[in-house]
């Protein structure tokens, strides 16, 4: 065996041009994958972010219901005191969540003495809300960030309505009992819409809430988390439905619904279409790495017709001709992919060094940061391995099935 990979190896030193153009083939497939699947990945990761960090948080806990009618943002289904107990000593008991947050969204009507309009909006605890979704300051457009006594306004409703910051404004909705009150607030600031469903909503504050809608007692209507490592979502978000899936109400049903920030985000579909557009532009650039491969290795088998006709004169067996052939595509493969994974390498730490960035709306800059993991390496390495032998499989059974004599004969 040491043999036949001593005359592999040779054979493609003695095609040093078409060995080389074979791997630098194979090379770019390698370069191109990495890079790519590199860079994309940053992208979806900053879009992930976004959402995250500005709006949803990592995970959201709700009760029983709400999130199939949150279009009528019903108070009627929100979580009452003695269950918000019952899941805040849950919550403090998971050491991968970093911190929680309250809301309670309403739906209102807005005036300014001079028209009204309607909108939603969350009602929120600055403090705790911005530990959970730290992003959200930087969504405003300008003004000032919340205090109680006053209004966030979304960018939409602005565009439309006769008010600027500092005026005065009141706000009307109707409480969980059918009666509708009255407050005023002050604008402080306008907030930028992002994508999902909360994304339009202007914001109060939580306390304000409460005097406007007339609660009594703690009520929620929505709970955001956020985790220590987002890679934690999964295992959080299964955790959250055993214990709280404990939790039953009178009649025996469930009190807590858990999603993830893939379940309320429209992104994930987009963030899913971005992980089949790298598949695609991988199995087609690792196509091309396959056919590249299987070209050379016809080739050569024609060209090397008399000497495979020699060597199997002399009582070379089939199956030795077969594995001089595999080991040829194996090391095309072994050195193009290292060579490709160097140049990746590279080229992925010097686009993080020259901070390129890419402008995305109005006021997001993206930083590409494309990064890739060992096992990604690893993985990408392994299946152009694989690809390279296996695209010379058919010329070396070729090869090996040559009879002797009409193989010499050959000019």
């Amino acid at each position: 065996m040491n043999n036949i990979i001593k005359i592999a190896f040779r054979n493609l030193y003695r095609q040093k041009r078409r060995s080389l153009l074979t791997m630098g083939i194979v090379a770019f497939g390698v370069l191109a994958v990495l890079l790519f699947s590199a860079t994309a990945g940053s992208f979806k990761n900053f879009m992930i972010s976004e959402i995250t960090d500005s709006m949803l948080g990592h995970i959201q806990i709700h009760a029983k219901g709400y999130i199939s009618s949150m279009d009528n943002l019903p108070l009627d289904k929100a979580l009452q005191a003695k269950q918000i107990k019952q899941m805040e000593k849950i919550l403090d008991e998971i050491p991968e969540i970093e911190s929680y947050s309250y809301r309670i969204l309403l739906g209102g009507m807005l005036s300014n003495y001079l028209e009204s309009t309607s909108a939603k909006f969350s009602a929120i605890i600055p403090a705790k809300e911005t530990q959970v979704v730290p992003l959200l300051e930087n969504r405003l457009i300008e003004g000032t960030f919340l205090k109680k006594g006053e209004i966030l306004l979304p960018e939409l409703i602005t565009k439309g309505f006769d008010s600027k910051i500092g005026d005065d404004i009141v706000l009307v909705a109707t409480n969980a009992d059918g009666s509708v009150n009255g407050q005023n607030f002050k604008i402080a600031g306008i907030m930028e819409s992002v994508m999902g469903p909360t994304g339009k909503y202007g914001y109060i504050h939580f306390d304000d809430a409460q005097a406007l809608l007339r609660m009594n007692e703690l009520q929620v209507s929505e709970v955001a988390i956020r985790l220590k490592d987002f890679g934690d979502v999964k295992k959080v978000n299964g955790i959250l439905n055993e214990k709280l899936g404990e939790i039953k109400n009178p009649k025996g049903n469930d009190v807590f619904e858990i999603h993830t920030w893939e379940n309320l985000s429209p992104f994930y579909n987009i963030a899913q279409m971005i992980d089949m557009m790298a598949l695609f532009i991988q199995i087609i650039l690792i196509g091309i790495v396959l056919v590249s491969i299987m070209n050379v290795m016809i080739m050569a088998v024609y060209e090397r017709t008399k000497e495979i006709g020699s060597i199997s004169a002399m009582g070379t067996p089939p199956s030795k001709i077969r594995w001089m052939f595999i080991f040829e595509g194996f090391f095309l493969g072994v050195f193009g992919s290292v060579i490709g994974l160097v140049v990746s390498i590279v080229a992925i730490f010097i686009v993080n060094i020259s901070h390129l960035t890419v402008a995305f709306g109005r006021n997001s800059i993206i930083l590409l940061q494309p990064e890739v993991s060992i096992s990604q390496i690893g993985l990408t390495a392994l299946i152009v391995i694989i690809v390279s032998i296996i695209a010379v499989m058919e010329p070396a059974f070729k090869a090996s099935k040559l009879e002797p004599i009409e193989a010499l004969r050959q000019n």
